[in-house]
């Protein structure tokens, strides 16, 4: 009884041995390592990467619109704009319009933020991005965003983005 056990044990810890394995690989094979650069580790790297990316066009009350290039260090596995970055780009272009509208002494708290992922982008095309206040009221402002290809106008994203805005504090 005691030798079936030990050999039930040895066969599970053999079985959790080759998926880690099998799971390192596939990482490994798609570019990933176990050590991560260091500019990883800054603070606030989306921020930077974002800056870096977006290009404001025009800014008008309630209205922004940016445009910015697929580039590769916002690109996916499969050479496309990454999910993760089209949900910042957004969000960031939704505070930026609602700005427009909300002064600075209200604190903005992002309530919802919904995202339509209609077609990929694929590496190097040209986007634009444009953000329109839907509602602005005394504690809810709705943005609505639309990223689409430059060239030929293709919507490929659409996002709408709801704040909370607190009332202003009095000292």
């Amino acid at each position: 009884m005691e030798d079936s056990k030990k050999k039930l044990e040895q066969q599970q810890i053999e079985e959790e041995e080759t998926i880690e394995s099998s799971t390192l690989q596939f990482f490994e094979g798609l570019g990933i390592s176990l050590e991560l650069p260091k500019i990883s580790s800054n603070h606030d790297l989306l921020s930077e990467l974002l800056i870096n990316l977006l290009k404001v066009d025009s800014i008008s009350r309630g209205h922004v619109s940016c445009s910015f290039s697929v580039l590769p260090s916002v690109a996916n596995y499969y050479k496309g704009l990454h999910g993760g970055a089209v949900a910042s780009i957004a969000e960031r272009l939704a505070i930026a319009c609602a700005r427009t509208i909300v002064t600075e002494e209200k604190p903005l708290f992002l309530v919802e933020l919904s995202i339509s992922y209609l077609s990929s982008a694929p590496m190097n095309a040209e986007l634009s991005a444009v953000g329109s206040v839907v509602r602005s009221g005394r504690n809810l402002t709705v943005v609505s965003i639309e990223i689409r290809l430059k060239e030929t106008k293709k919507l490929l994203y659409t996002a709408q983005a709801t704040f909370h805005q607190l009332p202003a504090a009095k000292l």
